[in-house]
């Protein structure tokens, strides 16, 4: 009997790139990284800035995890990798849905979201690892397991308890991965370093991304000659950072990332990818805020958390690039040459915000990044010609 045409089969995923389903994940959490940072853009103090750094830590260290667990899992088939991405993509649209009130009556939702996505870690992490014995199991229940139950228990705790449970459940979580991270990964055969590259480079655009959405929002409701050019140096800032991010940034990612694979540094891979890039993303998103609020009244002085925002938004996010790659093995003569002017040049500018126009301080912001990118591309030029 003649049969009838096979369906063709569906390519395997490649484990070295980011799947399409997972940039389509990182939609929604675009989505909740605007509503958290939504506050910043209206005149925000340090207490606000200091919830907002609390809220993100939370959602941040979710997003790591998510990677990490679809990382090590090369053998996980697209549609495999779907489903898990599209219930994961759920628990985090519960949890931008409540972001804007995630401390007071929507606390309740942003529990219940966190608690969904530890149900899809665990399943993940089950898929890879349970075989590996009762230590191994023990780990994937403690780790997203009672963790999650946590999460699950605080959305029907008060409120004061209810902060104290979200902080245990990320405490446990942190120090289980620093203290079994290096066993984990020789048993699970290391990590993807070209995928987590790519990922990681996504998470920038995200965050540089909000420095652009910000432009453009403000400069659509306050369009003056000195917002649209407060605007357009909102823009250079951001431009400046993305050169230092992607032209320099994420290849020394990699670089450094196989570095410290092949040392067996497992610690160092958690702070170089779990801990440190959170700083660096933090001071994206308040400079985003600053922005935001010198394009709306160029003309007025930045209120100090914004002055704080700026400055420190921009030395953050050098500074902390600084630890990373020598972190990654480069010698403190090769990052102290630019590390240092790029620290101390934003934290000066965000000390001049105190007493100048918003926009003129912009401005100042914009050309010492401008700087440092010329700084940075002599010295490639120079290291060049001598080799």
């Amino acid at each position: 009997m003649e049969q009838g045409p096979t369906a063709p089969r569906s390519p395997e995923r490649d484990a070295t790139r980011a799947d399409w389903m997972e940039l389509f994940f990182d939609l929604v959490f675009v989505a909740l990284v605007g509503q958290l940072s939504a506050g910043l853009h209206h005149e925000p103090t340090f207490a606000q800035i200091g919830v907002f750094l609390a809220l993100f830590a939370s959602v941040w260290w979710s997003w790591v995890n998510l990677t990490f667990a679809v990382n090590i899992q090369t053998h996980l088939s697209r549609r495999a990798l779907t489903g898990y991405m599209l219930a994961a993509m759920a628990a985090m649209g519960a949890i931008a849905v409540s972001a804007p009130e995630a401390v007071s009556e929507r606390a309740w939702l942003f529990a219940l979201g966190n608690a969904a996505l530890r149900a899809v870690m665990l399943a993940l992490w089950a898929r890879s690892n349970w075989s590996g014995g009762p230590a191994a199991r023990l780990r994937i229940v403690a780790y997203n397991g009672a963790t999650g139950v946590l999460w699950l228990g605080s959305a029907f705790a008060p409120p004061p308890v209810r902060f104290a449970l979200w902080a245990i459940a990320i405490a446990v979580e942190v120090l289980l991965l620093v203290a079994t991270a290096p066993s984990l990964l020789r048993r699970l055969g290391g990590l993807n370093v070209e995928h987590l590259a790519e990922r990681f480079g996504t998470l920038l655009i995200i965050a540089l991304g909000e420095i652009v959405l910000a432009v453009i929002l403000a400069a659509s409701a306050q369009l003056t000659p000195l917002s649209a050019l407060t605007a357009g140096l909102g823009l250079l800032l951001a431009a400046g950072l993305a050169w230092a991010a992607f032209l320099f940034g994420i290849d020394a990612m990699q670089r450094g990332l196989e570095h410290l694979i092949a040392r067996d540094d497992s610690r160092g891979i958690v702070w170089t990818l779990g801990f440190l890039p959170f700083l660096l993303v933090s001071g994206i998103m308040l400079l985003a805020g600053a922005v935001s609020l010198a394009i709306a009244d160029p003309t007025a002085v930045l209120v100090p958390a914004m002055a704080a925002a700026l400055g420190g938004g921009v030395a953050l996010f050098y500074g902390t690039n600084a630890v990373i790659v020598r972190r990654y093995g480069e010698a403190w003569r090769q990052v102290l040459p630019w590390a240092v002017p790029a620290i101390l040049l934003p934290l000066a500018v965000g000390a001049l915000a105190l007493v100048v126009p918003a926009a003129a301080a912009i401005g100042a912001m914009s050309v010492s990044v401008l700087a440092i990118v010329i700084l940075t591309e002599v010295r490639r030029y120079s290291a060049a010609e001598r080799h």
